[in-house]
């Protein structure tokens, strides 16, 4: 069924991409953009993956990581993995102060799992662990293809229509005119945007129970969701406002976030989620923790040292990763 899903994407996605040609080129600039985004999507279903973890400097870790935190990470990962009966996905750290995490791959025999060095250093190990395990949850969900082919052909659509006011822009014989051009400028990203959002939102909900139920703590993944979203707002992820096509891949919008479940979020509200992993855990018969709205302390530094991770270059180093 994801696949289904991923392939009406792509034809929703391939239309708009032609919709753009055709209002900058005509007919023959409609032909151009069918044969450029034919061409993206087959690239995109076997690269997107690659291509996230590139764009973000990833970098595989294993057991044999000089950092205790990272072996740990590294550990919990495997052997949850395991008991969800998924094969070991690439298991990857993220230089990036802004706790943060995603999963992508175009199925689980292919999926890798990222976290940032922000994440590892600001949360417990259940914490981290809870995080993790929503991870696996989108890689056992299959909904990994989809978040990540999304990301890149709507970061094209959204480039392609910023090139629409350059390229025959005052052609008045050109369909749409300017005037049609100025629309699609606006609307193509828009209408991206929109599809981002309408399959991220459900698919963060559902991640987060399955995830809950693969680390069998759903508290934890509520405390860990309140820290993120305390901690995301008081650090930059570079990266992601660069390239925003991909905040929905994310467990937590690595952009400005949002107060309320809305058109124009890319994921739920936390508090919404937390609730929900709170009534999950009543249900699991776990007795309830404080679900107050955490605060991020100022950051300060910790006495664990050693990694051969660089730190980013937009925050001075700090944690274990300096």
């Amino acid at each position: 069924m994801n696949h289904l899903k991923t392939f009406a994407l792509l034809a929703v996605m391939t239309a708009l991409f032609m919709g753009i040609g055709y209002l900058i080129g005509g007919a023959s600039g409609m032909a151009i953009a069918l044969a450029v985004a034919a061409g993206m999507n087959v690239f995109s279903y076997w690269n997107a993956d690659k291509i996230v973890l590139k764009m973000y400097r990833a970098q595989p870790v294993d057991e044999t990581h000089p950092n205790a935190v990272v072996r740990a990470y590294v550990a919990d990962v495997k052997q949850m993995a395991q008991d969800a009966g998924l094969p070991l996905p690439n298991i990857t750290i993220i230089p990036n102060d802004q706790p943060n995490a995603f999963a992508t791959g175009r199925n689980p025999q292919n999926a890798a799992v990222a976290a940032t060095t922000g994440l590892l250093d600001m949360l417990t190990r259940e914490e981290i662990r809870g995080v993790m395990a929503h991870e696996l949850a989108h890689v056992k969900n299959r909904d990994t293809l989809t978040m990540t082919v999304t990301a890149t052909v709507a970061g094209a659509i959204a480039m392609l229509a910023n090139f629409a006011l350059f390229f025959g822009g005052n052609d008045r014989e050109r369909p749409g005119g300017m005037i049609g051009t100025i629309a699609l400028m606006l609307l193509a990203p828009m209408a991206a945007g929109l599809v981002q959002m309408a399959i991220s939102r459900a698919r963060e909900y559902e991640a987060d129970r399955v995830g809950a139920e693969i680390a069998n703590d759903p508290q934890a993944l509520a405390s860990a969701l309140q820290k993120i979203e305390a901690y995301a707002r008081g650090a930059v992820n570079a990266p992601a406002e660069r390239n925003p096509a991909t905040a929905h891949m994310f467990i937590i919008n690595p952009l400005n976030g949002k107060g309320a479940d809305n058109l124009f979020s890319t994921h739920p509200a936390t508090g919404n989620r937390v609730r929900a992993l709170m009534e999950l855990g009543a249900k699991m018969g776990m007795g309830g923790r404080p679900t107050a709205a955490f605060v991020a302390p100022a950051p300060s530094a910790s006495s664990v040292r050693g990694t051969s991770v660089p730190t980013t270059d937009d925050a001075p180093p700090r944690g274990p990763w300096g």
